[in-house]
């Protein structure tokens, strides 16, 4: 069956925009999302017997241990632990890069600001979207869901957990993310893998553009297999806005060779330039670097 034109705004920016609490975010895409699908085959969980206490009213009497009532005398209740079938690692990038527009009309457009909070929908908000909505997805089928966001140090760590209490932590330090400047990846991403102690699914999410060149590059990609290594199944959800696609659009109203001072996101470095004279070059490294 098709999806409909209405389930597709469950990720549409501009509505999501306008919701405001990161929490609503998620329930709202989780639930459009999955609704009508078939179970996920990492959504049950398996109990482990965890210790005895003693039966109370109102306790199912199926529980009760007839062993140990033989040997004591007394009615006991097993008591058991969840055990969740699946450890979800989501990865956050958090430098600068990634407070550009999704869109640069956005720039000048009030309308675009979210409900109550006068921010525009960056790059950065949006991955935090998504990252709200996995963890969501994840503390509703009751799996362990952990979350580390990151620039050039590692900013905060959050192990892997299954309670609603942790979920509303994720929520929480995603409402209060702080940026850097710029960011070298490969470090960051070796100290998350060795302090993943249980094998699970890594969800990146991030621009991935790096404060180095080549070399900084590679760094990124010796930081995931160093998780692979480790035995982690490992996904990028690689977030880009419109203008950084197309180079289209820019500077609306200007002429093709006006002068404008191009900065870089990740280290400051500029120059000053028409659109016209590096569109090419820009639009062949950035194909290449996808």
């Amino acid at each position: 069956m098709q999806q409909s034109p209405a389930g597709r705004s469950f990720l549409d920016p501009a509505i999501l925009a306008r919701i405001g609490n990161l929490e609503l975010i998620a329930k709202f895409v989780v639930e459009g999302f999955i609704s009508g699908l078939h179970k996920s085959p990492y959504h049950g969980f398996s109990v482990e017997f965890s210790q005895y206490r003693q039966y109370m009213p109102g306790d199912d009497p199926k529980h009760i241990d007839w062993k140990a009532y033989a040997r004591t005398d007394r009615y006991y209740i097993k008591q058991f632990e969840e055990e969740t079938n699946l450890n979800c690692y989501l990865l956050l990038d958090a430098s600068e890069s990634m407070l550009h527009p999704i869109d640069e009309a956005q720039v000048d457009d009030p309308t675009i600001e979210e409900s109550g909070t006068g921010q525009k929908l960056t790059k950065l908000r949006y991955a935090s979207f998504l990252i709200a909505s996995l963890a969501y997805f994840m503390a509703k089928q009751r799996d362990a869901v952990g979350f580390a966001y990151f620039d050039d140090t590692l900013r905060q760590y959050l192990p892997a957990r299954s309670s609603t209490s942790h979920l509303h932590s994720i929520l929480l330090t995603l409402e209060t993310l702080q940026t850097a400047k710029s960011t070298r990846m490969g470090m960051p991403l070796h100290q998350i893998a060795e302090r993943l102690t249980k094998r699970g699914l890594v969800l990146f999410v991030s621009d991935l553009y790096d404060a180095g060149d080549i070399d900084g590059q590679s760094e990124v990609i010796e930081g995931l297999e160093h998780l692979r290594y480790e035995g982690h199944e490992v996904i990028v959800f690689h977030v880009l806005a419109h203008q950084e696609l197309a180079f289209a659009d820019f500077e609306a109203g200007r002429s093709a060779e006006a002068l404008i001072r191009f900065i870089d996101s990740e280290n400051d470095a500029e120059i000053i330039t028409t659109p016209q004279a590096i569109q090419e070059s820009y639009l062949n490294n950035f194909n290449e670097f996808l």
